[in-house]
């Protein structure tokens, strides 16, 4: 009775059941008083040989509210009234045990190794007498494994075939005198012993993994302690020998076979960590190519034959596909995948080594790196070799488990050292200071450039935020005198009303602000003008998803002493208002993606006429939709010089939000997302989002600074500074989140937020769980094609003058901001490609070190309570990240494709 998992395990074995949902960890009573309305009766019938009740109200009130809250103290009084009741209903023959099936941490957690997650209490109890003597002075350690002969034995069931536990001796000492006592402890090691060398044989048949040596030594051991138990048997019958020397005896055999048993379990559980090298090997070494590839890539996307290297390596995976197929190689799938995916990338690399003579020739044509001085090429070779040093010293700290453990504060100091390398690169070059052409500068003043100001003032942002991250973060067990964070508890765990109410308000103040940010950037780039369905839905549908959540929040921070008469209203709001905004970040979204263009068209004209003209050319082809894009901002131009001339307040001609079309379309995505995420963690971490929006936005326009200060021609290329940067906050912010690459620090409550009663599959609530841990990466990942977006939103007229030195008059048709993207839609799709391939190399670098640490350190002391956890969070993440950037890029060319037809609504007929 009680945890419906014993079901799961077990179906159809119990004669009788009382079973109840278990997986919401917020509900604190339906097990335990389900498993009261029914323990007492049960046992008082007395037609049972076990009776198993699994209370679950202390495991979950630690998840919700930790070990030192109030409520904890309610379940535990609870649990001590049912022991005592309990007591008094059993009968001499019976025997009570209640055991924790483990600890918890000081937040309630547990699934680690730490000391306060292992250990548990295990009380046992009997009416009869059970010990001769008294109990001892320091409570006896017992590893679990243990309580499976022993329940074994007293049931008078043969013990399971694989345990390798050891009896409880203490619980066969009987009625007797205490050599009777002695020789029944013995005939349970005994019948305990002889399973384990039972196994031990059968195992040794099928596997090759324990030590054929140590297998001997136990082997003799077992046969030793058995025949001298049979002689002593022999002995005892025939009454040789007395009570003194027979004790002694008796108590060195009992010796004899706990040693037996202890080292065969140690042997087995040292053992049973199987590796396979080979595939180890193969793995580092597929991911080692991908990266390559990856990288060579990226630096391949501007090239115009570019498809051609894919071709090639398409090609070269069907044909391996093709000839395992037609050989029938019986071979593991992962090996059969790794064989294709190799053969895909040896296609690739063969066509791109094919191709250097003509890369040579290419460089030739080029200034020759060897005519530049030292300098010069020095410079020149630091600007990536600065971003991907970082990378290679976050990727070989892995190694280490110190680093490791410590990740939660190295990555901002990555982070921040990688922007104060950025800025100090530019002012090696010279980008900072005046430029020689400017008027001087009178003395004793700076002789600083004007751009250079903002950029620090972006420089000293970033560094606050950084530091300001630190206050949410989770602890972990190897890390002494750490405290968690007080913002990852739930408001309900707060026992002071005042300080209650003040949480509250900060909490929906910082919801507030993330949507009157959001709303006043579209507003700013004129993306709010238009009636369409999506924008529509920004004006009305943000505020009201916002009105949600702070209701949700109001409800689950009252405790239930406080809600009274109102439990059944509550229950009803705690599924009602986070289904809305499930509810609204969908219709959202599929907003986005079906009319993602927020662009408004205005003809104020007092003549009226077509705003473009008919292109003579071939229909809907690329040249008439750039023949139409600079229709538009002719028109613009020759409005808003009008206005000037004659003083009018209007332009004519208007066309609100196009410069920021792609943008506006990922800013409201990842608001959405950021909607969804934000419901799913605790109330507090609202501020760490909006901490995450304010630094994504520093980032990029410290991005934005920098490419202005460098003079880049063309932003089309994203500097590997920013890429890195990008991903570095991912991981920070992954901290910031109050998470950790170790499973007691899962936010499982997440997998109810919505959802009362238990799921009926696992699907929905893994991927709450999964999208609660790896928020961070879902946004970043999203969010990375505005590396490529933003620097032609921030673009200005003069701005780009300046840069490309060209005549204003020269400017005046041609488009500017995200427009200027579609100028060349080919090389706009290869640079998103480009930027994609980049941020999948610095994610698969990390990954890479991840599975070599784990691979070559794979006997380490801490490989399972570090590096194998991070490498599986890490791997996760991957895969997170991977489809999520999949995702951002297909928004952004859906958004073209709205754009093509937007523009072809605009031709005339």
């Amino acid at each position: 009775m009680g945890d419906d998992t014993w079901d799961g395990l077990f179906p159809k074995m119990f004669s009788r059941s009382y079973f109840f949902p278990s997986f919401n960890v917020k509900d604190l009573h339906t097990v335990d008083n389900g498993i009261l309305q029914h323990l007492y009766t049960t046992v008082d019938g007395g037609d049972w040989d076990l009776l198993i009740a699994h209370f679950l109200g202390v495991d979950h009130c630690g998840h919700k509210h930790g070990p030192d809250h109030p409520e904890m103290a309610k379940k535990l009084t609870q649990m001590n009234e049912m022991i005592s009741s309990l007591v008094d209903h059993l009968e001499n023959d019976t025997l009570l045990l209640v055991a924790g099936d483990h600890g918890m941490t000081d937040t309630g957690d547990h699934g680690g190794d730490s000391e306060k997650e292992v250990n548990a209490a295990l009380f046992v109890y009997s009416k009869t007498p059970l010990f001769r003597a008294g109990p001892p002075e320091e409570p006896e350690t017992v590893p679990q494994v243990n309580l499976v002969p022993t329940l074994a034995l007293l049931l008078g069931v043969p013990i399971p075939y694989s345990s390798i536990g050891e009896v409880m001796a203490d619980l066969f000492e009987g009625d007797g005198d205490a050599v009777t006592a002695a020789l029944s402890q013995l005939a349970a090691y005994h019948v305990n012993a002889k399973q384990v060398d039972r196994f031990l044989d059968s195992y040794a048949l099928a596997a090759q993994d324990l030590p054929g040596d140590r297998l001997q030594q136990l082997k003799e051991l077992f046969t030793a302690a058995a025949e001298e138990h049979a002689q002593l048997l022999a002995q005892v019958q025939e009454g040789l020998l007395a009570s003194p020397e027979l004790e002694a005896q008796l108590g060195r055999l009992r010796g004899h076979f706990q040693r037996y048993l202890r080292e065969a379990r140690a042997v087995c559980t040292a053992s049973w960590a199987r590796f396979h090298p080979f595939r180890m090997v193969a793995g580092c070494a597929l991911i080692a190519a991908s990266c390559l590839l990856c990288y060579v890539a990226s630096e391949l996307a501007n090239a115009l034959d570019f498809y051609h290297h894919c071709f090639y390596s398409l090609f070269g995976g069907l044909l391996a596909a093709a000839l395992l197929g037609w050989a029938r190689v019986d071979l593991d799938p992962v090996l059969v995948v790794s064989w294709v995916a190799a053969a895909s990338q040896l296609g690739f690399f063969w066509h791109w080594w094919s191709q250097r003579p003509r890369r040579i020739h290419r460089a030739s044509v080029r200034p020759p790196v060897a005519s530049m001085g030292l300098w010069q090429r020095l410079r020149a070779w630091l600007g990536p070799a600065l971003p991907l040093g970082i990378l290679a010293l976050r990727c070989g700290a892995m190694f280490s488990d110190s680093f490791v453990i410590a990740e939660s504060r190295v990555v901002p100091f990555l982070l921040a050292s990688l922007a104060m390398l950025w800025v100090g690169k530019l002012h090696w070059d010279g980008q900072l200071s005046t430029p020689s052409d400017a008027p001087k500068q009178p003395p004793g003043s700076l002789s600083c450039h004007k751009e250079s100001w903002p950029l620090l003032g972006l420089l000293a942002a970033l560094l606050v935020c950084l530091r300001l991250s630190s206050l949410f973060h989770q602890c972990r067990d190897e890390v002494p005198y750490c405290q968690p964070s007080p913002c990852l508890a739930p408001l309900s765990s707060l026992r002071s009303p005042q300080a209650k109410n003040l949480c509250y308000l900060l909490c929906v103040a910082s919801l507030v602000g993330l949507v009157y940010a959001v709303r006043r950037w579209l507003r700013h780039y004129g993306n709010l003008n238009s009636t369409s369905p999506l924008v529509l839905f920004v004006r009305w549908g943000f505020p009201l998803t916002a009105f949600c959540i702070a209701c949700y929040w109001a409800v689950t921070s009252g405790t239930e002493d406080t809600l009274g008469k109102l439990q059944e209203l509550v229950q009803v709001a705690l599924v009602a208002f986070p289904r809305a905004v499930y509810g609204l970040v969908a219709a959202g979204l599929l907003l986005v993606l079906w009319k993602p263009v927020t662009v408004f068209a205005q003809d104020n004209r007092a003549t009226a006429g077509p705003i473009v003209t008919p292109y003579q050319g071939a229909p809907s082809s690329e040249a008439d939709l750039l023949h139409v894009i600079s229709q538009i901002y002719r028109r613009m131009q020759e409005s808003l010089n009008s206005r000037l001339e004659g003083g009018s307040r209007w332009a004519a001609v208007a066309a609100y939000g196009l410069g920021s079309v792609y943008s506006a379309a990922l800013v409201i995505t990842l608001t959405l997302l950021g909607f969804f995420l934000l419901l799913l963690h605790s109330e507090r971490m609202s501020l760490s989002f909006l901490l995450l929006f304010l630094e994504a936005f520093v980032l990029l326009r410290l991005h934005v600074s920098a490419m202005s200060l460098a003079g880049e021609a063309e932003p089309f290329v994203v500097p590997w500074n920013a890429v890195i940067a990008w991903v570095l906050a991912t991981a920070q912010f992954f901290y910031s989140t109050g998470h950790q690459p170790i499973f007691p620090t899962i936010h499982w409550n997440a997998a109810f937020v919505g959802f009362h009663e238990d799921h009926a599959t696992h699907l929905v609530p893994a991927l709450l769980v999964a999208a609660n841990t790896f928020a961070s990466h879902i946004l970043f990942a999203v969010g990375c094609p505005l590396l490529l977006l933003w620097p032609f939103l921030c673009e200005t007229p003069g701005s780009r003058r300046k840069r490309l030195k060209k005549d204003p008059q020269d400017e005046e048709q041609e488009p500017l901001m995200e427009m200027r993207l579609r100028e060349a839609p080919e090389r706009f799709s290869a640079m998103l490609l480009q930027l994609g391939l980049k941020y999948l190399f610095v994610l698969g670098m990390q990954l890479l070190a991840c599975v070599c640490t784990a691979m070559i350190l794979r006997r380490h002391l801490m490989v399972w309570k570090v590096f194998a956890p991070k490498f599986l969070f890490e791997a996760l993440g991957f895969v997170v990240s991977y489809v999520c950037l999949l995702l951002g890029i297909s928004l952004v060319l859906r958004v073209d494709c709205a754009v093509s037809a937007w523009y072809r609504q605009l031709e005339p007929r």
